[in-house]
């Protein structure tokens, strides 16, 4: 049986991710098959975007944090959510970061760099980073999460690959996208504490 700092689990990113990728099994053979696929997934990133937001964007209690200026961005933003419509500047913003996101899991380096931004993914839908005003609830980031998976999941099932590629591709990125699920979830632990308190 490993013993495993608990405490350390919190407060270091990189044991974080160590213990996860571990348990889990996700380990170099699995991004070996993340990134073999970047000639399948790359053209389909736009795809997977636009279906994503389709999906943001068809629920007020999503859609309502497009609203706010994002952070980061310059442009107009939308008076109210009935103004929000797919192709607005702000939307437009936002679809490029999840479009470098998806490029980012297929075309980066899984080391300490990588940790760092996949724990930056959980933190700036919080107050914690980016636009103070910006407050995903967790469940809405669950959804997010959710949506995502389903996509990327129907999109591999269509590639041109053999069906023992295919599995394990679909097995590598749900390791991931759990590890990237659980450096969501670790940003809301303390809010989730005071709300079930009160």
């Amino acid at each position: 049986m490993q013993s495993i700092d608990e405490a350390r689990l919190e407060t270091d990113s990189q044991y974080r991710y160590e213990f996860l990728a571990e348990f889990i099994g996700f380990g170099p053979d699995d991004v070996r098959q993340i990134q073999s696929c970047a000639m399948h997934l790359g053209p389909r990133i736009p795809q997977l975007v636009e279906a994503t937001y389709k999906k943001l964007l068809g629920y007020d209690a999503t859609a309502r944090h497009f609203v706010p200026r994002q952070h980061g961005f310059d442009g107009p933003t939308p008076p109210d959510l009935a103004a929000l419509t797919a192709d607005h500047p702000q939307i437009q913003f936002r679809k490029d970061h999840l479009n470098r996101y998806f490029i980012a899991l297929i075309g980066r380096a899984y080391d300490a760099k990588m940790v760092q931004y996949l724990d930056m993914v959980g933190k700036i839908h919080t107050p914690a980073a980016g636009n103070k005003e910006i407050d995903v609830p967790l469940v809405q980031m669950n959804a997010l999460m959710g949506i995502i998976s389903s996509v990327l999941i129907e999109s591999i099932s269509q590639w041109p690959i053999d069906a023992d590629a295919r599995l394990r591709t679909i097995q590598a990125f749900n390791k991931l996208l759990w590890i990237q699920n659980d450096f969501i979830t670790r940003h809301y632990q303390g809010s989730g504490k005071a709300a079930a308190a009160e």
